[in-house]
């Protein structure tokens, strides 16, 4: 799930909540109240250069903020200077942030001297809230007084970041009285950016000459994969390769393979995308008298023998064990059985063309999935279907399919109501060529 539902913008809600004033100088009146010398006294102006800036949250690394503060005469130095973003953070779940620990990590520089790493404070409160909010800040280093001051603030955001959404940010800075003497706003965009390695999907796929092909997501879906890089020889050893963990970006995900004796081969995945699964364990034999393998997510494995009845091997410790347990039969309807690639169940493509989402039920020993839910009908065009991690930005899982022309289509996911993550109702192409693998997962 995105942790994006779990910030509360607040922009609309600011004012009924606490006394902060977003705005330049005209927002700040002097009230009826007021002395002479109050009245009197001479606020400057915070102005961002370039209009608003777009800060993409992910691996792009880091964008600079600039905006030049224009400080009244003789204003007594030091000068202090903090901004304060108009949302407010609510727990993730009980006592856990919506955000990482470092968020957001800046360098700030004025007048083009560096002062280094700027801390933020990224504060977090309950879902409901008994006081005022706190809200995220960031302190910018105490310099001499000047006419001018230019500020220099690289944002270099992670992937939580984008729960802060489209924002301002209150600029003000204080002289050594603690008075203010500038004041003004910044216009600051979180968008979906890269997401890491260990958030996109791969897809692996095994030539006519048993060479296995490791395809690495990019986080973009108009160029979804990077090129190629060759996994090694020997593959067509076996006769089914299933992941049981779903295959990520960085060289994690779980594999079982199934050769032509029927022994079933275990390859764990090493974190190494360059060499993306360790030597073969043996796990055991007797493994022909299944016609379908799946990986469930969670390192589980369910196997549909001849007579249609599905069974499920309970992972643990990355290693398969016995006795199986019966899951049920009818499940020869299907044609094609993959993992959905979000560690929540699996995909069936029923004899009619029709794809099926079965929802992960829960551990062991509840049964493996939910009461299936119908995702849509024409799929009997494609060849082969290989659920798969993320390869967009928006977190949930996707799906590539193979056409008899050997054209790879990308089906994004979505969120359905009852039917939780599934393929969505579009496609888009990925590329021509993928009639030279037999195999795709």
């Amino acid at each position: 799930m995105a942790r994006g539902r779990t910030a509360v913008m607040a922009a609309a809600l600011v004012a009924a909540l606490a006394p902060v004033t977003f705005g330049g100088p005209a927002a700040v009146a002097a009230s009826p109240a007021a002395t002479a010398a109050d009245t009197a006294a001479e606020v400057g102006t915070v102005v961002q250069e370039g209009g608003r800036l777009t800060v993409p949250a992910g691996e792009e690394g880091p964008v600079t903020l600039r905006f030049t503060a224009t400080l009244p005469a003789g204003v007594k130095g030091p000068v202090t200077a903090s901004f304060q973003l108009d949302t407010w953070l609510t727990e993730d779940e009980p006592d856990s942030s919506p955000v990482s620990e470092d968020v957001i990590r800046s360098v700030c520089a004025v007048n083009g001297v560096s002062y280094g790493e700027c801390a933020w404070d990224m504060p977090y409160h309950p879902a409901v809230l008994n006081d005022p909010p706190t809200r995220p800040s960031l302190d910018l280093p105490a310099v001499p007084a000047a006419e001018t001051l230019t500020y220099t603030v690289t944002l270099d955001a992670d992937q939580t970041a984008t729960v802060l959404g489209r924002l301002r940010a209150l600029v003000e800075l204080r002289d050594s009285t603690g008075s203010t003497v500038a004041q003004g706003t910044l216009g600051l965009d979180f968008v979906p950016g890269t997401p890491s390695a260990q958030r996109r999907g791969a897809v692996h796929a095994r030539d006519k000459d048993g060479v296995l092909w490791r395809h690495e997501g990019t986080g973009d879906v108009t160029r979804p994969f990077a090129p190629r890089k060759r996994v090694g020889g020997g593959w067509n050893a076996y006769t089914a390769v299933v992941p049981i963990t779903t295959p990520t970006a960085d060289g994690r995900g779980d594999l079982v393979a199934r050769d032509k004796a029927g022994v079933l081969w275990y390859h764990q995945g090493t974190g190494k995308p360059s060499a993306p699964f360790a030597p073969r364990k043996r796990i055991g034999g007797g493994w022909n008298a299944y016609t379908a393998l799946v990986g469930v997510g969670d390192g589980s494995l369910v196997a549909r023998d001849r007579d249609g009845v599905l069974w499920r091997y309970k992972g643990e410790h990355n290693t398969l064990y016995g006795p199986r347990k019966r899951v049920g039969g009818g499940w020869n309807t299907y044609t094609a059985l993959t993992m959905s690639g979000a560690r929540d169940g699996a995909l069936g493509r029923d004899k009619d063309g029709v794809l099926w989402k079965y929802n992960r039920w829960g551990l062991y020993p509840s049964p493996p999935f939910q009461q299936r839910q119908r995702v849509g009908g024409g799929w009997n065009t494609y060849t082969a279907i290989a659920g798969t991690a993320e390869l967009g930005r928006d977190e949930y899982p996707d799906l590539v399919a193979r056409d008899r022309d050997g054209k790879l289509w990308l089906y994004q996911g979505v969120r359905k109501s009852l039917s939780g993550l599934v393929p969505g109702s579009t496609r888009s192409l990925v590329s021509g060529g993928w009639n030279t693998y037999n195999l795709i997962f």
